[in-house]
């Protein structure tokens, strides 16, 4: 039996996951101090210990029993190819893994790259691509970056995350394909330590990823026109209706998504609400 321990749970060492990750945990209150270059720190209040990891580790490291959990990207966990289980999205770090090919070579589809060669830190997931489109190329296995091997006389195609598509235009290449869309995931060992401690982390995370999708928005409306202002807003479970001093009008305070909140505020004003006020939500529970 394993001796008593700390629930485990393992985030980048450094980068920008890392800074995501660091800002999840501290919003939903599982608090801990890093030293310098340290690996481990313990959470303040919780029977939990942080493990400071390389990103690609996370997911093997995860399904060997080494950490509980895991915060990574749902890229390296598919690359890994390890038994572990997604407990959540984090609905961060979203991207996308393309074949990108130079602007002006003649391939039109993932078939056209039989015997060619690709450079990519995601062998296992581009040969599992192209097996299922009937093509087998030569994979050129890299940990850093692949958009300048194509230049380099490295390989006739890449495959790579894309954000934004800048560094495809300044190397003039172009996506072929998307292989997938992935993001922060939040991942378990299916032995976990201490399943009560794992959920609860589960359910703080959840109270700070849902909050990022909606705002509290109050505004005041004409009594005789809340039944028109409630088809607008009908809030998350029902909207919260307060009087006035003046019992003619009545305050409302509902959970709308943030996507939404414009044109919300806009429709509120035109059905006679005034006093519109939207107000971030950091944290809750639903």
């Amino acid at each position: 039996m394993e001796p008593d321990r700390n629930l485990r749970i393992g985030i980048p060492s450094k980068g920008r996951l890392s800074e995501i990750a660091g800002e999840l945990l501290d919003q939903a209150g599982l608090n801990f101090r890093r030293q310098y270059r340290g690996l481990f720190a313990r959470v303040s209040g919780l029977p939990i210990d942080i493990i400071f990891l390389r990103t690609d580790d996370i997911p093997t490291l995860c399904a060997e029993g080494a950490i509980d959990m895991g915060i990574t990207g749902s890229d390296l966990v598919e690359e890994a190819a390890v038994d572990v289980k997604v407990r959540m999205k984090l609905g961060v770090g979203r991207c996308r893994l393309a074949i990108c090919v130079p602007d002006d070579a003649d391939f039109k589809s993932a078939t056209d790259l039989d015997k060619k060669r690709i450079a990519t830190s995601f062998p296992n997931v581009t040969r599992t691509y192209l097996a299922a489109h009937s093509a087998e190329a030569h994979l050129v296995s890299l940990s850093g970056s692949v958009e300048v091997m194509i230049q380099l006389g490295v390989a006739d195609a890449i495959v790579d995350l894309v954000e934004t598509g800048s560094t495809l235009a300044a190397n003039r290449l172009r996506v072929l394909e998307d292989i997938g869309s992935y993001e922060t995931v939040l991942i378990q060992n299916n032995r976990v330590y201490d399943s009560e401690t794992a959920d609860r982390v589960v359910r703080r995370l959840e109270g700070v990823v849902i909050a990022r999708d909606y705002s509290s928005l109050e505004y005041n409306i004409p009594r005789d026109k809340l039944a028109g202002a409630e088809l607008i807003t009908p809030g998350y479970d029902s909207p919260t209706v307060n009087s006035l001093e003046d019992p003619a009008w009545c305050s409302v305070r509902v959970m709308v998504r943030r996507k939404d909140i414009i044109d919300t505020m806009e429709s509120l004003e035109s059905a006679g609400a005034s006093a519109i006020i939207e107000t971030p939500i950091l944290n809750c529970r639903l």
